[in-house]
């Protein structure tokens, strides 16, 4: 993926710079829902500093901003990652890659 391409997907979200669990997914080529799962089988590894889970204003918001709508229906609010966050959710995914 291009830089120009991942720089777009980082929000400045509660004042911290983030990307979210969907842009992550497609980064890392699993589904979201593949993510989420290794997420929470390591949930001790993400305090709030690492990750949090939008609330429905902020994801209101930062939709807002985007100028073509490509999320489609979602049924739960958006995970967002900080960069301390990516480095855990990188090495998680990575371990979980080679043990399937």
């Amino acid at each position: 993926m291009e830089i120009a391409v991942i720089q777009s997907k980082i929000y400045e979200v509660r004042g911290v710079k983030v990307m979210l669990d969907k842009d992550l997914a497609s980064l890392y080529q699993v589904e979201v829902r593949v993510l989420n799962q290794a997420v929470k089988r390591n949930i001790k590894r993400f305090p709030s500093d690492f990750m949090f889970q939008l609330t429905k204003e902020e994801w209101e918001n930062l939709k807002s901003q985007f100028v073509i709508s490509s999320w489609g229906g979602i049924r739960k609010l958006p995970y967002a990652f900080t960069e301390q966050g990516l480095a855990m959710l990188s090495g998680i995914l990575n371990s979980d890659s080679q043990s399937l």
